[in-house]
């Protein structure tokens, strides 16, 4: 478990704050009101459950790849599914939507180039939902 702390959820709620986890165009990558629920407001369990997902999204980004490369359909959906399931724990909003997508393209995409557009879409996801968590763990 790290030392650092996440800023308070509370910093980044807005009066809008919506609880369902349909994202919208300029939700934050990571949905702090969610996560706070999620975690019933202990921030250790926060901490945990980023550095969690960070490692994890990660992990299944290259494993994405790997199966990609294979032609491992069926391999691909169900990392995809595990993928959205995690980021739906943290509120990763756009992630999910994105991995559910391609999950669903991996047996349904009119073409190779439409599966890597969605599979490109997922990989800039993750990484942006990495990046927001690297700043909510950074020391202050």
């Amino acid at each position: 478990m790290s030392s650092h702390s996440p800023k308070p959820a509370s910093s980044y709620m807005s009066s809008s704050s919506s609880h369902s986890l349909t994202p919208a165009r300029d939700a934050r990558p990571i949905d702090l009101v969610h996560l706070s629920r999620q975690s019933l407001g202990d921030r250790n369990l926060e901490i945990e459950l980023l550095q969690l997902f960070d490692r994890q999204s990660e992990q299944i980004l290259l494993r994405l790849s790997e199966g990609l490369a294979l032609g491992e359909r069926r391999w691909l959906r169900d990392l995809c599914h595990t993928l959205d399931g995690s980021a739906r724990a943290v509120g990763a909003v756009h992630v999910s939507a994105a991995a559910g997508e391609y999950g669903r393209a991996v047996f349904t995409a009119a073409s190779d180039a439409e599966l890597a557009d969605l599979r490109g879409e997922l990989v800039v996801r993750v990484r942006e939902a990495r990046r927001e968590i690297a700043e909510l763990l950074r020391e202050d």
